[in-house]
């Protein structure tokens, strides 16, 4: 069984995120500080907030490194709504405060007419052959609940796995080797949520090609 560990830096919606995880059956592991990460199997940055104030709790708790160390490492890693924007090198919510770096590219603020933050159900409309996303084939199976202002920008447009709109075309998932970060909060997602994170799961089994 795949050991996850959630990071908690006081900044997350952990406790759903954790419940959803273990309802799956994943081994969750909770760590709040660098020290406690290890080598597991995958790594959960889930987070709600300002990511300027984000990354100072991280790098305070000696998880910026951890995080690192763990993906050098071979461990996996999975983004939640603002951790998708940790995972990223900046944003301009927060100017000169870098991020993890884990993908390239930046984040902005959504560009819209309409009310900030989005709030509610949003249809993601998935890239051919997104793992994460195999059998979300109707639009109910590929509904999400969202709460952001701001949306990433992959360096490398293969970088991006979904969209979805809300007042303009944004990415709502992103992903390279062995890191994905969702917009959305999947923990809160009904059963399309679950199935998301099921899959995700799914994948952690699969072995490595040779």
């Amino acid at each position: 069984m795949s050991e996850v560990v959630v990071l908690d830096y006081e900044m997350s919606n952990l406790r759903s995120a954790v419940k959803a995880l273990e309802r799956l059956g994943a081994n969750v592991r909770v760590a709040r500080s660098g020290d406690e990460v290890g080598t597991p199997t995958a790594v959960v940055l889930p987070g709600v907030g300002h990511f300027g104030e984000a990354m100072k709790r991280i790098r305070a708790a000696g998880l910026e490194d951890a995080v690192h160390r763990a993906y050098q490492d071979g461990s996996t890693v999975l983004g939640i709504c603002l951790g998708l924007q940790l995972l990223f090198d900046e944003s301009e919510e927060s100017p000169g405060q870098p991020g993890l770096g884990l993908i390239k590219g930046g984040v902005e603020a959504l560009r819209t007419d309409r009310k900030l933050p989005q709030i509610g159900w949003n249809t993601v409309e998935w890239r051919d052959g997104a793992a994460i996303a195999v059998g979300a084939d109707s639009p109910h199976e590929r509904t999400y609940y969202f709460v952001h202002s701001f949306a990433v920008h992959p360096a490398d447009p293969d970088a991006v796995l979904g969209t979805a709109e809300y007042g303009q075309r944004f990415c709502a998932a992103a992903g390279g080797e062995r890191v994905t970060g969702v917009q959305f909060h999947p923990e809160k997602s009904s059963a399309a949520g679950l199935g998301l994170l099921q899959r995700w799961l799914a994948e952690l089994e699969v072995p490595a090609a040779a």
